[in-house]
């Protein structure tokens, strides 16, 4: 019998999940499916609306291999799981003639461990194990929550956190799950045949489609022992994350609180000389960083080299020391052992590689005002590690709404370790670029403003023009406005000013949990909510509770960021614009998707406010206007409030 012809199959998938067939998503589709055939890799752009899931499921699904699809956000995995997959699976059995299985699966940590639960949590202050829900107070919020755990794992099939709700705070979750280090194999725990995560991982197994993150997706290429199951296609949605988020698991951080803990963790369970000798290493490298200064280290200061030259041997001999004692007398000592042992590593580890100081990391001090000091190492650059672990023997598909910077994908497939498009040789992968266009007339309905009238930002300027503008469209919108800033000082500031100014409600990041603030947003049409980073790519409210989006400034990374400054400078030693090639196009990245957040649909309408003249007035202006949406584009202030009020009194009428 011959194969259904793909439009055939993605046309019932899209009427099965009540979506709207587009020529983009058609387009996609085919695409994805020539790569497939061809074992090549391709990267799409897909706007919002595209319809993009369906656009690289149908044609995965009927390719017949097995597919994972590493997506950045809990939102897209729910609905992938809860809702494209179920329905596009069921639509496509009669024509596909066999009906593939899907499954889910995180990191360890995501899933409740029975052992935890049942037995309690290693402690470093004293012998045995400590049962967290004797110890919390009934009526407190930790023991709350922990009575509600231990009644919700009598009744979930999956121990993932994410399927509990309403959620519970990190400090409880902790109670209750254990990293893939302190883990104790499910040949050795008593819960081993009931274990959530071994669960996943065989369900994992045993399907034809994974869904997973793009943190165990990381894990997997940089850990060296597979986590995920073999495979012989890669979807990478929301494709724009994948570098961060890989550069952040290949980071590694000591801090004294966390070399402390792993101290009282080992020294229960080693020799008395031994368990002495790394309690002066870490008490060395305490002394130290209670002096350390922000910034990065060029080189490893020499003193520091010291300090951690002696945490590193003494962590090395603990790691032998445990492996030669048992002590029975530690109720549940595979555990208590478990967790040492991961402490260990983690500090022989870290402490190792700054020591090193290779030239493909950078090493910076870091200061926090609860935590305070720590030592972190960071690759210099992840393209070689994703070109070598990614994009061999699979084909990869990496997908999202904003891959073009400056009006191609070369920029984005640099940072994956990709040769500019078309390019490709024997060890560089060939790729196309594809973008998929999106279902909005963007000119039509919103327009990107530019105040370029106002002065340029500097870094301790109080900007009172700005506020004095903000105000002014805030008040000619009738509030209705997403607010995103470079910094939470800035966005405190503003919310304060317009309190007093304005009549409008302002909701403030940090004020209540982000999940509550967005949806006081999205239900209250007056109301403005003003945020950062996570706002800038986490809301999707469409309709009229969103029709200003203001951005305060240019989001160029600091000036003192160490990681972004050193991989700017060895661009800049390799003789490329390193301006450009990181400072730029991080900002590029960010407000694309900033500006993505006003037309989520087909009758928004709206305004774009960029409150930094540079977007107007300097040489990269052009290169990041063109990685934005192509709305209509004007400086014309006086044009815009009469924009934004027509809006409003329409959104009104219509309310």
């Amino acid at each position: 019998m011959s194969q259904p012809a793909l439009t055939d199959l993605l046309h019932t998938a899209v009427t099965a999940v009540g979506g709207t067939e587009r020529p983009g998503q058609v387009a996609m589709a085919e695409a994805v499916a020539e790569a497939l055939d061809d074992g090549t890799h391709l990267l799409i752009q897909a706007g919002t609306g595209t319809g993009k899931s369906l656009g690289y499921l149908v044609p995965s699904i009927a390719h017949g291999e097995r597919v994972v699809v590493a997506t950045a956000t809990l939102a897209l995995q729910r609905q992938l799981v809860e809702r494209d997959l179920p329905r596009t699976v069921d639509a496509l059995h009669p024509q596909l003639r066999r009906k593939p299985e899907f499954a889910m699966l995180k990191g360890r940590s995501n899933y409740l461990c029975l052992h935890r639960l049942h037995e309690g949590v290693p402690q470093e202050e004293e012998d045995g194990l400590f049962d967290p829900f004797e110890a919390a107070a009934p009526t407190s919020k930790l023991g709350k929550d922990l009575l509600r755990l231990r009644d919700w794992s009598d009744d979930t099939e999956t121990g993932d956190r994410d399927d509990l709700r309403p959620g519970v705070s990190d400090r409880a979750w902790s109670q209750v799950s254990v990293s893939a280090r302190e883990c104790l194999g499910a040949t050795r725990c008593a819960y081993g045949t009931e274990c959530f995560a071994e669960s996943a991982r065989e369900r994992a197994k045993l399907a034809d489609v994974i869904v997973t993150n793009h943190a165990l997706l990381a894990i997997d290429a940089i850990e060296g022992a597979p986590v995920l199951p073999s495979h012989e296609v890669l979807i990478v949605d929301e494709a724009h994350e994948l570098v961060s988020r890989v550069t952040g698991v290949a980071t590694g951080e000591l801090t004294p609180g966390g070399v402390n803990r792993a101290v009282r963790r080992v020294a229960k369970l080693i020799d008395e000389k031994t368990a002495d000798r790394l309690q002066t290493a870490a008490e060395t490298f305490e002394r130290l960083m209670e002096l350390a200064l922000p910034g990065r280290l060029e080189t490893v200061p020499e003193d520091l080299a010291y300090a951690l030259t002696a945490l590193r041997d003494a962590a090395r001999g603990c790691l032998t020391a445990l492996g030669e004692t048992r002590d029975k007398s530690v109720q549940d000592e595979d555990a208590v052992r478990k967790q040492a042992l991961a402490a260990m590593e983690n500090v022989l580890a870290v402490a190792d590689r700054i020591v090193q100081a290779s030239e493909y990391d950078v090493i910076w001090y870091e200061r926090h005002d609860r935590f305070g000091a720590s030592v972190r190492v960071a690759p210099l650059n992840v393209s070689g590690l994703l070109r070598e672990k990614l994009f061999t023997e699979r084909s990869v598909v990496l997908t999202s709404a904003t891959l073009k910077l400056g009006g191609d994908f070369n920029g984005v497939g640099a940072s994956l370790g990709l040769a500019p498009e078309g390019q490709g040789d024997e060890d560089q992968p060939q790729w196309k670029g594809l973008d998929a266009g999106s279902p909005f007339d963007y000119r039509k309905q919103a327009i990107l403003y530019v105040a370029k009238h106002l002065a340029q930002p500097g870094r301790d300027t109080a900007r009172t023009d700005m506020l004095d503008e903000l105000s002014e469209l805030v008040e000619a919108a009738g509030g209705r406005t997403l607010g995103l800033f470079s910094s939470m000082r800035a966005a405190q500031a503003a919310a304060e000013e317009l309190r007093g100014r304005l009549d409008t409600p302002i909701l403030l990041q940090g004020e209540e949990t982000l999940g509550e603030l967005i949806r006081r947003f999205a239900d209250d049409p007056g109301t403005c909510l003003f945020g950062t980073l996570s706002l800038w790519q986490g809301v999707d409210v469409p309709g009229s509770s969103c029709q200003l989006v203001v951005m305060d400034r240019i989001p160029f990374p600091r000036p003192d960021d160490p990681l972004m400054s050193a991989r700017q400078k060895a661009v800049e030693d390799a003789g490329g614009n390193g301006f450009m090639a990181v400072a730029a196009s991080h900002a590029a990245l960010l407000m694309a998707q900033g500006a993505g957040r006003l037309v989520r649909a087909t009758g928004d309408r709206g305004v774009v406010a960029v409150l930094d003249p540079r977007l107007e007035r300097a040489r990269y202006g052009g290169f990041l206007r063109s990685s934005m949406p192509d709305f209509w584009y004007t400086t014309d202030r006086n044009q815009v409030r009469r924009s934004l009020a027509a809006i409003d009194a329409a959104a009104k009428q219509a309310e």
